[in-house]
């Protein structure tokens, strides 16, 4: 197999490229005849927007004749054996890609699954969505963080990592494209399946997982961990259906649930699992429309190719801690992500097409434990946010003294963006260029893809110092690279605070298992250990691995 790069203008979209052109023009590559070519595959397709380089970058696999071609990959669900009635059962909190990919390969492994899940299924859960864009409250079991498939299900479906497995990260994207997801995502520099198709994936991941003989329990929340002298022995879990407490015998619970389940931190703390604190990130939500973008980054070249709606990626450093943009939802929305009332958080989301005129990023300070201790120079101002908020103020001298306290900043912050937004879920908005000058002034906020709405505000009276003025620089930084980023055309939309979890379930590093409580094994976003769609999904397999084979 020989591995070609293959350079296109713009104008030509790598997807209608056809299989026998892709074949020419491979064979021209490698000074070949069409004739010797067995087969063609594309593997990477990009494009790079630089300004004297603006062109699409494939890269392209051939098989001459008479090489043994290995199988593509599958399109239809894997079939897999149910175990035994007398194999051991595996009980997993949450049924988000951790869970899910973890209830896949337990199978695979012969053990018997059972998924609790707090919120409903994933189209039920469209329900309170809509309640939520109307300016409703949140139902706190069901919402853009908590249901069937996680929070990224219905926060854009993006499928970039970190990760340098490339093996692993092919696996799981192959999982998504068996159980529906769009073969283009296995050559994409940027994957993506969209919240209106990844739903779809998610329901046929679920259907395997019941048709391999797993259980998947909605509407049952996890409350506790029993535990006997040799450790784990049971999850209890109310059925919110009924209201009945429910208990689920086990000796391996795989706790898999999303960055926000305060309540599943606080029950695994209360049974004996150690908790460490962890860095995190908050900020805000900046939009401008998608066509700024797409002339800052592609020169007006979109409309007349056909390109995809542009992106950015930027990042500085401010005072010693990193500011970058998180989550970029190219032709995106901005979504109501809070689980609780009177809290504002916002997310950002976008579908399959990318079609909204609004372009979307988070906008974020890296934070760390120390940050937030007492006697930190600079300050941040964390003990008065929280005295803003009505809540206490007290700092911790040593980040291990109060290992949530990250979420108490968390809440202090949705709770002063919830006031200034004026209730009914409204947002509080402020322009990038007045933020940038150091301004208090405000102005009738710019046009959303915000469905509860704006309230122009000072996010001076929001937002602590020590984030403020470091968003306030990286404007100014990021106006200097993408020119116009922090002018009057875009707006900062607070605020942006569950950006992962701020608190870590301590593991042993080679079993993957709590080591206060034998047989519990974090996994994923909510226990500290991934952060996105495809590392919990990476996560939640290793901790299968390790269930299966402990020690």
């Amino acid at each position: 197999m020989e591995s070609v790069q293959l350079t296109l203008p713009p104008s030509e979209d790598p997807p209608r490229l056809g299989a026998a052109e892709l074949r020419r023009r491979a064979a021209r590559k490698l000074r070949i005849t069409e004739e010797s070519i067995q087969e063609v595959r594309t593997r990477r397709v990009s494009f790079d927007a630089r300004r004297r380089s603006r062109a699409w970058k494939l890269t392209v696999e051939v098989w001459l004749r008479g090489e043994a071609v290995p199988p593509g990959p599958r399109t239809t669900p894997p079939s897999i054996p149910r175990p035994s009635a007398n194999a051991p059962r595996v009980v997993i909190v949450g049924s988000g890609p951790a869970g899910l990919f973890a209830a896949l390969d337990l199978l695979e492994a012969g053990r018997n699954v059972t998924i609790l899940e707090r919120g409903p299924d994933v189209q039920t859960r469209r329900r309170s969505l809509r309640t939520l864009n109307r300016g409703g409250d949140p139902d706190p079991d069901s919402n853009y963080c908590f249901g069937e498939g996680g929070a990224g299900t219905y926060s854009d479906g993006k499928l970039y990592t970190r990760s340098g497995n490339k093996k692993a990260v092919r696996a799981v994207l192959e999982t998504l494209v068996a159980h529906g997801a769009p073969t283009e995502i296995l050559s994409s520099w940027r994957p993506h399946v969209g919240s209106n198709r990844l739903p779809e994936v998610v329901r046929a991941i679920r259907e395997t997982i019941v048709a391999a003989g797993g259980e998947v329990c909605f509407r049952h929340r996890a409350e506790e961990l029993e535990r006997d002298d040799e450790g784990l022995c049971a999850v209890v879990a109310r059925n919110l259906e009924t209201g009945e407490r429910e208990r689920f015998e086990t000796r391996a619970c795989v706790l898999a649930a999303g960055h926000s389940a305060l309540d599943v931190l606080e029950m695994a703390r209360r049974a004996g699992a150690a908790l460490a604190p962890k860095g995190f990130a908050m900020g805000v939500r900046v939009e401008h429309s998608q066509r700024w973008v797409d002339e800052r980054q592609y020169g007006g070249l979109r409309g007349p190719c056909d390109l995809p709606a542009a992106f950015y990626e930027l990042k500085t450093e401010s005072r010693g801690r990193g500011v970058y943009s998180f989550c970029m939802c190219p032709g995106g929305f901005i979504v109501p992500a809070t689980t609780l009332p009177a809290h504002v958080v916002v997310n950002g989301m976008s579908l399959s097409r990318r079609d909204s005129p609004f372009a979307n990023s988070g906008l974020v300070v890296q934070i760390e434990p120390e940050d937030w201790c007492r006697g930190r120079k600079p300050d941040f101002g964390f003990a008065e946010l929280l005295e803003r908020a009505g809540m206490d103020a007290s700092l911790p001298s040593r980040p291990e003294d109060d290992p949530l306290f990250g979420v108490r900043i968390q809440r202090a912050l949705e709770r002063l963006a919830a006031r200034a937004g004026g209730g009914a879920g409204r947002a509080p908005a402020q322009r990038a260029d007045i933020v940038a000058a150091g301004d208090r002034g405000t102005s009738a906020p710019l046009r959303t893809s915000y469905r509860p709405g704006l309230t122009a505000a000072d996010l001076a009276e929001v937002l602590p110092v020590g984030i403020l003025e470091r968003l306030r620089q990286a404007l100014v930084d990021f106006d200097g690279k993408l020119p116009g980023f922090a002018s009057e055309s875009g707006q900062l939309i607070g605020v942006e605070s569950r950006t992962s979890s701020p608190v870590r379930i301590l593991r042993d590093p080679d079993t993957l298992a709590s080591p206060t409580l034998p047989g519990l094994f974090p996994a994923g976003e909510g226990a500290g250990y991934a952060g996105g769609i495809v590392s919990a999904a990476l996560d939640g397999r290793r901790v299968a691995r390790a269930c299966v084979s402990p020690g």
